[in-house]
């Protein structure tokens, strides 16, 4: 009879791991955001370069069209940047627009309540120029709202993303992010940049950020002194 070898009580030892398998897993990449259209920027961007043509050359800094003509120039790496999805370059192009209209829109505020101090000025000139200024500045400061919030549409678009400047109603609900599928696009930021050139307030939206909140004080003063100028002139007439 052949005698079975006694077991080895001692645990055998198994084959070592391939290198890295005992580490904890990779993060998972940030989610991509969805699309966003960027159209409404670039159409705003036209149509107040559009409204500062119609105003007279006394009140803008150089010829009217020159506003338009920069804008129009701009358009075109705009457009490109988007339809690439380079959404850095979109927005540095877009801000450098912004900031070009943002001064020649307070300019030309200042230059309207000049005119109006220098004398007798022709009614249906002082009010169209103060429309055109009132309405390139409601749109402008849309657009500054618009790229500002929380690092511009497309950051704003990600799943889970907390809004930094402006706390709209429909983010006060649940846990304050954008994972219900809702996120603010551009005409929610013009209903805000409306209230403030109307009712100087902000209505039902909650201003967060300081840079937020400077510009809408300077948004508001210009059109404070726009429907001064109005008025102004209303009185005038009815006197």
């Amino acid at each position: 009879m052949i005698e079975s070898a006694p077991l080895d009580p001692r645990p055998v030892p198994l084959p070592p791991l391939p290198p890295g398998s005992g580490s904890p897993p990779p993060p998972l990449p940030p989610p991509t955001p969805r699309g966003v259209p960027h159209w409404p920027g670039i159409v705003a961007l036209l149509i107040v370069g559009a409204l500062l043509a119609l105003v007279s050359d006394q009140l803008t800094i150089g010829p009217s069209w020159l506003p338009l003509s920069i804008i129009l120039v701009l358009s075109i790496p705009l457009t490109v940047a988007s339809l690439r999805g380079r959404h850095d370059m979109r927005r540095a192009i877009g801000l450098i627009g912004l900031v070009i209209l943002t001064v020649a829109v307070a300019s030309a505020a200042a230059l309207l309540v000049k005119q109006l101090l220098d004398g007798p000025v022709k009614g249906t000139y002082l009010l169209t120029g103060a429309g055109a200024i009132w309405a390139a500045n409601l749109l402008t400061f849309s657009l500054w709202y618009w790229e500002i919030d929380g690092g511009g549409p497309s950051e704003r678009s990600r799943d889970g993303h907390v809004s930094t400047d402006f706390l709209f109603p429909q983010l006060q609900i649940g846990d304050g992010t954008s994972s219900g599928g809702w996120w603010p696009g551009f005409l929610d930021y013009t209903f805000v940049a409306f209230n403030a050139s109307t009712a100087f307030s902000p209505t039902d939206t909650l201003i967060l950020s300081p840079r937020a909140k400077i510009l809408m004080m300077i948004q508001s003063l210009i059109a404070v002194v726009t429907v001064v100028v109005i008025a102004a002139r209303a009185i005038n007439t009815l006197g």
